[in-house]
């Protein structure tokens, strides 16, 4: 057998966002791509922002000796210390290099952390609706799923939580903005969040560890300000990456960043340093490094991605719809008219329009829908979802 039972199985269940993709590719060589509305994947059709460029033109035209070889494992020491600069100003808290790991992405700092911080059968805490992929990350390195669910708003329930949590509870991983919902967390709950966290760690004398999935930090709309987890919770850690607020998905550059009055933490960024090593990453890649040390304040910009929300949005309510108004990232997460999700995502297949199952995510019910894709695709599925919610009678 060339495969391991283990995958094996998990290849069979499978990600709903790659068989919908799948299934996308095959009705665009049927139908053509312009007749597609591929609302699927969260893969950004925004050009990074020009700052970008320029520093990828200064770079090749006047190119650093040995930029292109190995460094450090945690990375070079300037983009490092670029990170912690911009951290420091975001908030209040003084930040070094030394509390920064560069990555390969966000996917490759949560598995350096869990890696890191896991024994065989500790157990980390999710909230459904949640990225599918934590479940294969969590697997990864021994640990234990344990999914919970959020209330009406997609804000976790720390009733149930706080019942939840015993001995074996290592970390409690967050998303926020979250994929695929759009909720964000306010600040209070992150408080009561950490406070609950503390009480736990002191019942158990444990340590528990808040790991909070920012990858969508800087997307966020109607002038809020990003409730940071750092005063909340000793025991705390971020991974992030440019993938989104750079519109970079494809460079693979993100960071570990840990609470600088962390318990341990010489030990624990070590540990981290170590795991980025052998795990295969090695190091996070080196050009991309030089490039985003400069444009840790860049984003792309967030007023574009708001418009397609509004626009999408209004539609979809005036059709009848029932969905959360998203207050980050670019997703929307509507309540399926159908009890049966699947067979309802089935139906808007029919007519061109590509959205993804909300089992997919662990919430049955509902889909999602990503909206960072071009206008004229966006304006090409009102057709679809106005037909679908006609059959259905939703408006």
């Amino acid at each position: 057998m060339s495969v391991s039972d283990r995958i094996k199985k998990s290849m069979a269940q499978g990600s709903w966002v790659r068989k919908m993709f799948e299934e996308g590719a095959s009705l665009k060589r049927r139908y053509g791509e312009e007749n597609v509305f591929d609302l699927s994947l969260g893969n950004p059709v925004m050009e990074p922002p020009s700052e970008f460029h320029q520093e990828l033109k200064r770079l090749v035209e006047s190119s650093l000796p040995g930029m292109h070889r190995y460094m450090e494992n945690a990375g070079y020491a300037e983009t490092r210390a670029a990170v912690a600069i911009q951290l420091s100003l975001e908030t209040g808290i003084k930040f070094t290099m030394n509390d920064v790991v560069m990555t390969c992405g966000a996917a490759g700092a949560l598995n350096v952390v869990l890696k890191t911080i896991l024994n065989e059968g500790d157990e980390v805490i999710v909230f459904a609706p949640y990225f599918p992929e934590y479940t294969n990350y969590i697997d990864n390195h021994g640990g234990i799923i344990r999914i919970l669910p959020t209330d009406e708003q997609f804000i976790p329930r720390l009733d149930i939580l706080e019942t939840t949590i015993g001995a074996r509870t290592k970390a409690v991983l967050i998303n926020s903005p979250n994929n695929p919902s759009g909720a964000v967390y306010s600040e209070d709950f992150i408080r009561q969040l950490g406070e609950l966290l503390s009480k736990k760690e002191t019942q158990y004398e444990t340590q528990i560890f808040l790991l909070s999935d920012e990858a969508y930090r800087k997307i966020i709309y109607d002038g809020r300000k990003y409730p940071q987890v750092w005063s909340h919770h000793q025991q705390s850690i971020v991974v992030t990456s440019h993938s989104k607020d750079l519109a970079l998905p494809g460079e693979r550059i993100g960071y570990i960043a840990v609470n600088p009055t962390c318990r341990q933490r010489e030990e624990l960024v070590g540990g981290l340093i170590h795991c980025n090593r052998t795990l295969g990453f090695v190091n996070a890649p080196a050009l991309m490094q030089h490039i985003v040390s400069r444009l840790q304040s860049v984003t792309v910009p967030i007023d574009k991605y708001q418009k397609k929300r509004d626009f999408l949005y209004d539609h979809l309510i005036e059709m009848g719809y029932s969905v959360m108004k998203p207050r980050g990232a670019f997703y929307m997460f509507p309540e399926s008219p159908l009890e049966d999700d699947v067979a309802f995502v089935r139906e808007l297949q029919s007519w061109r329009v590509l959205t993804v199952p909300g089992r997919g995510f662990g919430t049955p019910g509902h889909f999602r829908i990503s909206y960072c894709v071009d206008d004229r695709t966006l304006a090409g599925s009102l057709a679809g979802f106005q037909k679908t919610a006609e059959k259905f009678n939703i408006g």
